[in-house]
């Protein structure tokens, strides 16, 4: 069931590159990118389900396998506006209904009481790659500052193998959420070229500003939770010292 799904998937990722090639001649770059980024999440995916989970695929996870398609074709349209102008009609109407959908995976997953971690892990990957994507379409216009609000996750992950303690879990956080899904909304916006420059550059510093507090926030939480290592044997065992 797993390999049907995420070869579904798969397949799905060639099927829409395919239509967008036809109707807007997708160049070499995008289908370069298209074809990485369906490659990355089959076998990641795939990797994921076979050493973690047994149970079926699910309809939450279909619903979140079909918005990393959705960013796919994304990420896709972006690397090809490096080599021509972007089709931003594509590029919004494909983005617009991924961040729907990420409003609806999680209450699939509720009403049929198929949560599970890792598939909330999926659900935070998909979002979090397409923030990077759009922040890396937007930085082209307002400058090379904007990466900072789709590499800030990446940081996180990567920081946390060299202190363990970021890999903590967090509280439920309303407020992380609703930072969360800003982003997406905000760089959409400003991407879709509706706003003049100054609001826009304003719209996406307010944003990049809560990412960072939110972050901080959660790292502030996580420190003072740490888990306090035992003092070794050298340091309880008495000196001559305090032994006389």
């Amino acid at each position: 069931m797993v390999r049907r799904e995420t070869a579904a998937g798969l397949a799905a990722q060639a099927l829409l590159l395919l239509l967008l090639s036809k109707a807007i001649g997708l160049g070499p770059a995008g289908w370069l990118t298209g074809a990485a980024v369906a490659i990355a999440t089959w076998a990641v995916l795939t990797r994921a389900l076979g050493r973690s989970w047994s149970r079926p695929f699910g309809p939450a996870n279909r619903v979140t396998l079909a918005r990393a398609t959705l960013v796919g074709g994304v990420a896709a349209l972006v690397a090809d506006s490096f080599e021509s102008p972007p089709p931003l009609t594509a590029l919004v109407a494909l983005a617009t209904v991924a961040l729907i959908l990420d409003a609806v995976d999680g209450q699939v997953a509720r009403r049929t009481g198929t949560s599970s971690a890792l598939g909330a892990r999926f659900d935070m990957e998909v979002d979090a790659f397409l923030i990077l994507v759009l922040s890396v379409f937007v930085a082209t216009s307002l400058g090379a500052w904007v990466l900072l609000i789709g590499s800030m996750r990446y940081g996180f992950v990567a920081a946390a193998r060299f202190l363990p303690w970021l890999n903590g879990s967090l509280p439920p956080s309303t407020a992380r959420k609703t930072v969360a899904a800003l982003q997406g909304v905000i760089l959409l916006t400003t991407a879709s070229g509706l706003l003049p420059y100054a609001p826009a550059l304003a719209a996406v510093i307010a944003a990049l500003a809560l990412l960072t507090w939110s972050f901080a926030r959660d790292i502030h939480w996580l420190f003072r939770t740490r888990p306090q290592q035992a003092p070794s044997a050298a340091e309880t065992k008495p000196t001559h010292a305090t032994s006389a």
